[in-house]
């Protein structure tokens, strides 16, 4: 443009502005563009959880649910997180974790545990060393903790008979120990008495939310947030209770209100969910 007043216009509303002359090379140009490109936040799924130089203590069961050789994805994802925060990560299996505990030299600045596991690891660690699990923390990044927190206390107004929905992301084969069809089930029978408990695996989840009491989300590690937030507003707008595994089973567990939850300035808030907000 030849007006000399436009780069000025641009730069006071924050409009970056790259100048480029014929006959310059194409790289050339797309190097100036990269360069100037807004830098997008980086976010973490731990949040305010940690800080460089923190201790962090992983507790990772490796039951048949684990793959053969390798983590599953939300571990890695956290494992790799910690180190490019500059944290100190201790890994540990549920059977190695007082032995990981002694090992330090003081309790950790986090533990981060898988949701399963949630009772034992608590039972083994003094009340004031802040605990969390891989799934709150994707409940946090991906959902709305302040709404699964709600629809994990609608577990108590559950009554023999009612129906409770388990929404998975994924459809994976499943296991004779898995989280969502097996364990989860299991214990809110414990607790409830017998309920009837359907299963919507991938993009199999319910145009008709009406007859569930409570859906229990899966933590979305191989879906984005928009997914996961679609479904809470419907099942907001359909009246229905949600929560994700992580936060029912530390409800579950009895230990709900000492779950660490990461302060996120980009956390998911669905808000007014009545039509047309």
């Amino acid at each position: 443009l030849d007006d000399p007043g436009f780069g000025t216009m641009a730069a006071q509303a924050g409009i970056p502005v790259v100048h480029y002359t014929r006959g310059e090379s194409v790289d050339s140009l797309l190097q100036r563009l990269v360069a100037a490109a807004p830098r997008e936040e980086q976010k973490y799924l731990t949040g305010s959880l940690v800080h460089e130089g923190s201790s962090v203590l992983l507790v990772m069961p490796q039951d048949s649910e684990a793959p053969k050789g390798r983590l599953i994805l939300p571990q890695v994802q956290v494992l790799r997180e910690l180190l490019d925060r500059g944290c100190v990560p201790h890994c540990c299996t549920p059977d190695s974790l007082q032995a990981a505990l002694a090992s330090l030299a003081g309790l950790p600045d986090l533990v981060i545990t898988d949701s399963q596991v949630f009772g034992l690891v608590d039972r083994a660690l003094p009340e004031e060393c802040p605990l969390t699990s891989f799934s709150v923390l994707l409940a946090a990044a991906k959902g709305d903790v302040r709404t699964f927190v709600q629809g994990a206390r609608a577990i108590d107004t559950l009554k023999p008979g009612s129906r409770v929905l388990i929404a998975e992301a994924c459809t994976h084969v499943p296991d004779t120990e898995d989280i969502g069809r097996v364990k989860i089930p299991a214990l809110l029978r414990r607790k409830v008495g017998d309920l009837t408990v359907d299963i919507a695996a991938g993009n199999d989840f319910p145009e008709d939310l009406s007859p569930y009491g409570l859906i229990v989300h899966c933590g979305a590690c191989v879906a984005n947030a928009r997914l996961v937030r679609s479904r809470i507003r419907k099942a907001l707008l359909a009246g229905v209770p949600i929560t994700n595994y992580g936060i029912a089973l530390a409800a579950l567990n009895g230990i709900l209100a000492r779950i660490a939850v990461p302060e996120r300035s980009d956390a998911g808030d669905m808000g007014d969910p009545s039509p047309g907000h």
